[in-house]
């Protein structure tokens, strides 16, 4: 075994730990959404959580560049996992923003909820997928993900186009409606760039953001 490899797997350790969860957290903001359910300190919790094992990635990353001086693919998976840590700690961020709409708009139950359940679908596939893709190096997923976050777009962006062109009966529930649709759309976003990085840790390339 090379010195370097312990730290690499101490790094993929944490980089578990935060993807499960984040899943965790987003599948919870969202049900609390659904049922109206008081999560606010749970998921402001493991948000801080992420926020801090995002750093002790960083922290580690840096040390096994400054020790080690990798190169090629070592570098590489290092580097990605920076990227990855970020984009689950965003995760964890986005969770909490949703519920913060619950904080200011209250119960929202008895609104549409077909948006948001069809965006969380997605999305939930997503995370999953990303994770998965990370776990195993697997590029037919990394590219799944990739093109299932057109899907969300399209799901915003025909949501505020209907705002646009049809005045909303209930200015509450449409309000709401488009902060927690942008906050689904945004993890959409950073599942993307976890397959981004995957593709990256695999093969070395890099693909223009969209």
């Amino acid at each position: 075994m090379r010195l370097i490899d312990e730290g690499l797997a101490r790094l993929n350790s944490k980089i578990i730990r935060m993807a499960n969860l984040s899943r965790e957290t987003v599948e919870l903001a969202v049900r609390a959404y659904l049922k109206n359910e008081r999560l606010t300190e749970k998921i402001f919790n493991n948000s801080e959580t992420l926020r801090i094992l995002q750093d002790e990635v960083s922290e580690l990353a840096v040390e096994l560049i400054a020790r080690y001086q990798p190169v090629a693919s070592d570098l590489r998976y290092i580097k990605s996992c920076m990227e990855i840590a970020y984009g689950f700690s965003r995760f964890g961020r986005y969770a909490y923003d949703i519920m913060q709409v619950l904080e200011v708009f209250g119960d929202l139950s008895s609104c549409d909820q077909t948006k948001i359940i069809k965006a969380n679908d997605i999305v939930h596939k997503m995370i999953n997928l990303s994770i998965e893709a990370f776990i195993n190096k697997d590029l037919a997923k990394a590219e799944e993900v990739d093109k299932m976050d057109d899907d969300i777009d399209d799901i915003y962006e025909s949501h505020l186009s209907n705002l646009i062109k049809e005045k909303p009966q209930d200015l509450r529930c449409a309000v709401s409606a488009t902060l927690i649709l942008r906050y689904l759309e945004r993890i959409a976003d950073h599942a993307s760039y976890i397959a981004e990085a995957v593709l990256y840790i695999v093969k070395g390339e890099r693909r223009p953001r969209k």
